[in-house]
Order: C-alpha cells, then sequence, then structure tokens
C-alpha cells in the first residue's frame, strides 16, 4: 500500500460554513510542504447542516480530498479516532474544522519534528483570541489540576492541534479504550515529543461545540482515564472523617462525665449533612469509574462509518465500515440446504467488524 507522505486527519461536526475555506487553507499548506503526495480526511460527525453534502463536493473536485460520513453523532474524540484509524500517511497532523489553528503552521511543525527528530509536535498556545475570559480561566484551570492528579504528564496548554509520525499513530491506535482523551493518550505512549508555541485565533465561522455540560464531561474522561486519585481521595476524606468521629466522640464522652449537657440539633444536622454529601460523592467517584468498566467490557467498535467519498487508504482496525448501500454489495452465494455458511473476511474489511 502506498502512504503519502502527509495525511490531514479533521473531525466536523456542524461546520459546514467553514469547510471551503478550510480545505483551501489545508490543501495550500499541504502542497506547501510536501508538494502533491498527501491526503485530507474530513470526517463527518453526525452534523445537522450541509457539512456532508459539501464534503461530497469537495471530495469529487479534489482527488486528494477523502470524506468519512459516520452513523451518527459519535462525539469529537471518536470521530478524531475514526480519522487517524482510516488515514494512512507518514506524518499526520491533527486539526480542528473551525480554523483557530491555523494550517500553515505546517511547514514550521514539520521543520521542527525534523531538526528535533521527535515523534510527536504539539501546539502550545500562548494566546486564546475571541474566547471568553471564563472559557480561558477554567481552561487554564484544567490543564493544571489534570497535571496535579494524573499519574502521565500532560503537556499544559495544549490541545489535540499536533504533528505525528506513523509509528507514533500505530502505537496510539493500538490503545483500543471506550473514553479517549486523546492528548492525554498520545501523551502516554511515550517517544519524543516536543512543544511548539503558537497563537490560536478565533473561530473563522459558527458556535464552539464544547459547551459547558460537554466540558465538564471531557473533564472527568481525563481525569477518570489518566488517574486513580479521585478514589485515592474517597479513602483520605474516609480516614480523615473517622478521625473527626473520634474526636467528636471524645467531646461527646467529656461532656457526658462532667455533667454538661450536649445540645444542638444544628450541629447534629451538619454532621450528618456532611457525611451523607461526603459519601455520596465518594459514591459518585466509583461509579464513574466502575461505569468506565461497563463500557469497556462490551468491547463495541469505537466508530461506525455509514459513508465515504474518495479512495479510503486505511483500515477500519479501531471501528466498523458499512458496507455500501444496496446495488453496491457483493454478491454472495447462497448456501446449500442443510449446509451452515460461514463468511470469514479480514479484519477491518468493509462490512466487518474488527477483531481486538
Amino acid at each position: 500500500m502506498h502512504r503519502p507522505a502527509l495525511s490531514i486527519v479533521v473531525p466536523c461536526y456542524n461546520e459546514a460554513a467553514c469547510l471551503e475555506m478550510l480545505h483551501a487553507r489545508v490543501s495550500a499548506a499541504a502542497k506547501a510542504a510536501v508538494g502533491e503526495d498527501y491526503e485530507i480526511l474530513f470526517v463527518n460527525d453526525g452534523s445537522r447542516d450541509e457539512s456532508w453534502p459539501v464534503m461530497q463536493r469537495l471530495s469529487a473536485a479534489d482527488s486528494h480530498f477523502i470524506a468519512i460520513n459516520l452513523s451518527r453523532n459519535h462525539g469529537h474524540q471518536l470521530a478524531l479516532t475514526a480519522g487517524l484509524d482510516l488515514c494512512a500517511g507518514q506524518q499526520i497532523l491533527i486539526i480542528d474544522a473551525d480554523l483557530q489553528d491555523p494550517p500553515e503552521l505546517l511547514t514550521d511543525m514539520r521543520s521542527t519534528m525534523a531538526e528535533q527528530q521527535a515523534d510527536v509536535v504539539y501546539a502550545v498556545r500562548r494566546k486564546r483570541e475571541g474566547e471568553s475570559i471564563f472559557k480561558k480561566a477554567t481552561a487554564a484551570i484544567f490543564y493544571r489540576v489534570l497535571d496535579r492528579v494524573t499519574d502521565t504528564p500532560i503537556p499544559l496548554d495544549t490541545g489535540d492541534f499536533r504533528l505525528m509520525s506513523r509509528r507514533a499513530l500505530d502505537a496510539f491506535l493500538s490503545l483500543p479504550e471506550q473514553a479517549r482523551f486523546i492528548r492525554g493518550m498520545v501523551a502516554w505512549i511515550g517517544f519524543r515529543q516536543v512543544p511548539f508555541l503558537y497563537d490560536r485565533a478565533e473561530r473563522h465561522a459558527g458556535e464552539s461545540k464544547y459547551p459547558l455540560g460537554k466540558m465538564i464531561r471531557f473533564a472527568l474522561d481525563a481525569v477518570t482515564g489518566f488517574s486513580t486519585a479521585p478514589l485515592r481521595f474517597a479513602s483520605h476524606v474516609g480516614l480523615a472523617l473517622t478521625g473527626a468521629s473520634l474526636l467528636l466522640f471524645v467531646y461527646i464522652a467529656i461532656g457526658f462525665l462532667s455533667g454538661s449537657a450536649v445540645q444542638g440539633w444544628t450541629s447534629t444536622m451538619l454532621v450528618v449533612v456532611l457525611l451523607g454529601a461526603v459519601q455520596m460523592f465518594v459514591l459518585g467517584m466509583i461509579g464513574e469509574y466502575l461505569g468506565r468498566l461497563y463500557v469497556e467490557s462490551k468491547r463495541r467498535p469505537l466508530y461506525l462509518v455509514a459513508d465515504v467519498a474518495g479512495p479510503v487508504l486505511g483500515q477500519a482496525t479501531l471501528g466498523y465500515r458499512a458496507e455500501p448501500p444496496i446495488g453496491g454489495y457483493r454478491a454472495v452465494e447462497p448456501p446449500v440446504a442443510g449446509e451452515a455458511s460461514v463468511m470469514i473476511e479480514t479484519p477491518g474489511e468493509s462490512g466487518t467488524r474488527p477483531t481486538r
């Protein structure tokens, strides 16, 4: 299989207003970097606007362009996983569709990778234009708290915008977990990884696809996927409450022996409510980890591809690529009466689920 020098992977959700400008800028950056030896993969993550028709038009007009249409909205991290799984380049650029991350930095990122003999060049944000103070503050707090509680060092102020070598990507694709925090997973695989400083621009069009609810879910996936600190915190809280209970018992015993009345319905209820709240918090954290185990135990494919426009060179090793619609199915001979029919196909081919 021919491997192009470069693959550019872009997950997209309701980004129809950005796609044509994005395609033009990404194509220009790829040609400036590697000439004609590249591929561009746009992954449509169940968009509700005109993203898929726009992608189909772009694919028809550009032989380098591949459009992948997922069967439903899987979420940003799984859509990105689908693109990474199906790309074939020797180097892989990950970039979002909102044009906040300039594709024109590709040449400089490739130069940094060559000069420092790195397998990953991750982009570190110096400035974040067009974002609210709340978004900047919560992002800064998130990265620093994550750095304190996780067992794997994850670079600060770094998103998914990065350039990877093929061997780093292959190592990443060996990680099959469902709840994916890709920037943490890339940090976990190791190899030589170097920073690349840049200024993040405003969105070209549209709105952020990460409202507060999704940001909280994303943060929980990051923490529970890379740290057991919440469980350790639950143990520490339990020990602290045990110590406090002993002190409270001593206080009550002294009051009883001295003959002073131990009054206070308020204080009693305060202790009850405090203990109840801590217990619910601890149970909630345990539930998060049990939930992850439950999801992982199903071993479902990470993504489902409904349609493809353009020549996909990679195989669906982590997901499922459906057969073409009626009229495009391969003819299969019917089984002889009374005999069982078994069809064995190579994992990752169209219409098969990979063996993991």
